[in-house]
Formats: structure tokens, C-alpha cells, sequence
């Protein structure tokens, strides 16, 4: 499952031409995708890091709405990767990147 978020985020990334809505909303994925710069974001603090972690947050409490985020989470938290709340990100970003997960995890993005 993480092996196929891994590649659906890269072709998703590779689908647009240049930088627009979707992309930005996107940009806290990529610390998913990266362990090594996730470990760095989280040791800066910095507002990607918090927006993944308040994402991460917000897709435990809709498992419910979104029952494949169960298994992925567990594979996030395998690799360390666990939920805070930091309560920067608004709830229609922390809507649309889950949605956007979901959509990976159902192969839209699986070339």
C-alpha cells in the first residue's frame, strides 16, 4: 500500500505542467514519500511537517468516511509516521488531501 501512495504521488505530481491549486494542496504528501525529509521537517518543526501531522489527525477521525485510510495509517505509523495536532490547516485543505489519498489508494493515479 505505502509502495503504491509512493508512486501515485509521483505521477500525480508529473500530471501538471506547472505549479497550481492542486499541487500546493499536495505538498505535505511528499513528506510521506520521504522519510528522511520527513525526519528533518519534523526536528525543524516546520508548517509542512504540522499540516502532515494535522492531516494525518484528521484521516484517523474519518476512517469511518474512508475505510482503506485504515491500513495505510497503520503503514504511516510503521514507519513512524504519527498523527499530531497542530490545527493549522483548514478543514476543506485537510478534505481535499484526503480525498486525494483515497484516490491514490484506489489506483486512480496507478500508471
Amino acid at each position: 500500500m505505502y509502495r503504491i501512495f509512493c508512486e501515485s504521488y509521483k505521477n500525480f505530481v508529473n500530471s501538471f505542467n506547472e505549479d497550481n491549486y492542486r499541487l500546493k494542496m499536495a505538498e505535505p504528501l511528499e513528506l510521506i514519500t520521504d522519510i528522511n525529509k520527513y525526519e528533518q521537517e519534523e526536528k525543524r518543526q516546520s508548517d509542512i511537517y504540522k499540516k502532515l501531522c494535522d492531516l494525518i489527525s484528521f484521516m484517523e477521525e474519518n476512517i469511518d468516511k474512508y475505510p482503506k485510510l485504515k491500513a495505510f495509517l497503520w503503514t504511516l505509523s510503521s514507519r513512524n509516521i504519527k498523527k499530531r495536532k497542530y490545527n493549522i490547516s483548514n478543514i476543506e485543505e485537510l478534505e481535499e488531501q484526503t480525498k486525494l489519498i483515497n484516490s491514490f489508494l484506489k489506483l486512480a493515479y496507478w500508471y
